[in-house]
Order: structure tokens, then sequence, then C-alpha cells
């Protein structure tokens, strides 16, 4: 088990603790003010300073370690998350008591996509109109939320993930859980900060795909779709065969979806 379990978890995975989903903590005023100014706090401020160390990256081929530790334990404090696959997706929207979807926020600092790919947990409409600036999206008055059947949600999140959705779960002011957010390497500004600058600001699922070779047919899709760039493929008696590194496996399982011949399962990285 993680630190971040072992703090935040009270004896098993984080986000499975029902308390960190509990509407008590939002009576935390640090808390309340970063939910009111999250998307100018967390996302637009995020994009610009992802835009200025990229730059240093590209010229030094690297971040001192300080600032690299203290982008980590900052996210940890304010806005951290980690990747899930459905399965575990299924079973927090099933314990949530209201799903409210939201547009996602960097998907519009990108390109200015209105896109609801994101679902609130715990919050209802009311409670989001409350505490959350939407007029980061130009239409303060537009109903940019909505209420969501459960079983809606989950089903619009099967579908987006055939596309190339990534599901994460997220804390605002941790331990708090208060969405899901279901975005593209592309787009997401923790997995930007990955592949970009070498920075982990979100945590790799408790699971990573691992191939079974005796179903493999060597046919390379997966090597295709891994925005990891996890997945690659060995030679064996005249065949080639697909292998994932664990190290570099985030356990999203949009590898797992393209197999045709079912050789590739999520395992427990316990």
């Amino acid at each position: 088990m993680c630190e971040f379990c072992k703090k935040h978890g009270d004896g098993t995975i984080w986000y499975k603790n029902a308390l960190n989903y509990s509407e008590d903590l939002l009576s935390d005023l640090r808390r309340k003010r970063f939910i009111k100014h999250f998307f100018d706090i967390a996302i637009d401020r995020g994009f610009k300073n992802l835009t200025r160390l990229q730059k240093i990256f590209n010229k030094k081929g690297k971040l001192p370690d300080q600032l690299t530790k203290k982008m980590v334990e900052d996210s940890k404090i304010e806005h951290f998350g980690q990747v899930v696959p459905i399965e575990e997706v299924k079973e927090i929207v099933d314990k949530a008591l209201e799903i409210v979807r939201l547009p996602c926020a960097c998907r519009w600092v990108i390109d200015r996509r209105e896109i609801g790919c994101c679902y609130g947990l715990t919050y209802n409409p009311k409670a989001w109109y409350r505490d959350l600036d939407m007029s980061f999206f130009d239409k303060p008055n537009s109903n940019l939320l909505e209420i969501v059947d459960k079983n809606v949600a989950i089903k619009h999140m099967e579908e987006i993930e055939k596309r190339g959705a990534i599901h994460t779960i997220w804390t605002f002011v941790t331990p708090f859980i208060g969405a899901i957010c279901n975005c593209s390497i592309r787009d997401c500004l923790a997995l930007r900060t990955y592949k970009g600058i070498g920075v982990e600001t979100i945590l790799r699922a408790e699971y990573r795909a691992v191939v079974d070779i005796n179903f493999c047919n060597g046919c390379g899709i997966c090597l295709g779709v891994c925005p990891f760039n996890a997945v690659d493929s060995f030679h064996r008696e005249g065949r080639y065969f697909a292998q994932v590194d664990p190290d570099k496996c985030f356990g999203c399982g949009l590898c797992r979806n393209v197999c045709e011949a079912a050789a590739i399962n999520l395992q427990s990285r316990i």
C-alpha cells in the first residue's frame, strides 16, 4: 500500500475510504476557498506554470529535484489524483449519493471545448453553483451542470473510454474526494505534466496491465493505443508477443480494451 493510502485510506485504498467523501469536510474554510477558485488556482495557473516549466525542461533536460519534489508535495496537499480502471469507477459511482456532470476545465483551457466528461461526487448542482465559480467557462448563467443517473454516468464513461478516455479520481484539498474526470493524455493537465516534464502529480492505478502470451496473437494493436509507451513486443520461436513494462504502465486499461484475443488483464500491483 502506497504512502498516500496509508495516510488517507484508513486501512484501505484512499479512494475507498468513505470518510474522504464526507460532507463534513466541506465545512473547512480553506477547502471552500479552494473550491470557489478551483479553475483559476488549479487549472488556469497550472497550465501557465506547465508552459513555463516546459521551457526550462527543454533547455536543461530536467527540472531541479527540489522543484520537482515541491510540485508533487503541493499537489498531494491541494489537488491530487489517481488513475482508476472502469471497474473501480463503477464501484465509486455506485456508492455516491448523487452524480453531477460538469464540463472538463482542461479541455476548455486547451481549445475552448465545452465537454461534459467530469463527474462531481457528493456535491449536488446547487452546491456546485454556490461554491464553484463557473464564470471560468465564460457562461456563468448557462446550464453547465446536470444531475445524471448513475447508470447513465457509467455508460457514458464506458463509451468515452473506448475513444481513449482515462479515468482519474481527484481530491479538492486532500483528503476530500470531489470528482472523477475522464480525460486524455493530450488534454489532462496532470498527464500532460507527466509526459511533458516527467513530474508525476498523479498516482498510477492500483493495477497494471499484464499479457498472457498463451492468448496473445501478436497483432500489435495494443502497442498503438498505450498513451504511456508501456507496451512493447518480443520475439520468441518465430512469433511476436506483446509485453507491458510495469514501470511505465499507469493501469488505465486502454490496451485491454483493444485486445481482441483477451490476452491482457489488469492485475493488482501488490
